[in-house]
């Protein structure tokens, strides 16, 4: 698995390419959380356009991240998901509990929305 990230209006965008299961790729998604959470940013999409799959133990690592975000005050959102994962989220009722959108200029302005009671306008 391969995690991308960048920077886009204060929001981190992590690409993430391959299968989301237990072992490396949940630990590697864990890890990045934690690290973007160290380093302030508390907006993140994560785009999952080349997730091929994901087990049981990835669906925990995307709601534990999702927690963690949240924890901190920010926000985790999905973006681009594949029909095998969007199948997967409906099925577990997750499809609730993230925002998804299929358009990323549509999810970064989402950001704003949500940030405009905030104060703050520099990228925490």
């Amino acid at each position: 698995m391969k995690l991308v990230t960048r920077l886009i209006d204060c929001v981190e965008v992590v690409q993430i390419n391959g299968r989301i299961e237990l072992g490396e790729g949940s630990s590697a998604v864990r890890e990045m959380v934690r690290d973007l959470l160290a380093k302030g940013r508390k907006k993140i999409l994560f785009n999952l356009a080349d997730v091929e799959y994901i087990d049981s133990a990835g669906l925990g690592v995307l709601v534990s991240a999702f927690t963690s975000v949240r924890n901190e005050g920010g926000e985790l959102k999905l973006i681009y998901l594949t029909k095998k994962v969007q199948d997967l989220l409906q099925m577990t009722r997750l499809y609730t509990v993230f925002e998804i959108y299929n358009d990323e200029e549509a999810a970064l302005t989402s950001f704003d929305k949500s940030a405009a009671s905030s104060a703050s306008t520099a990228c925490d």
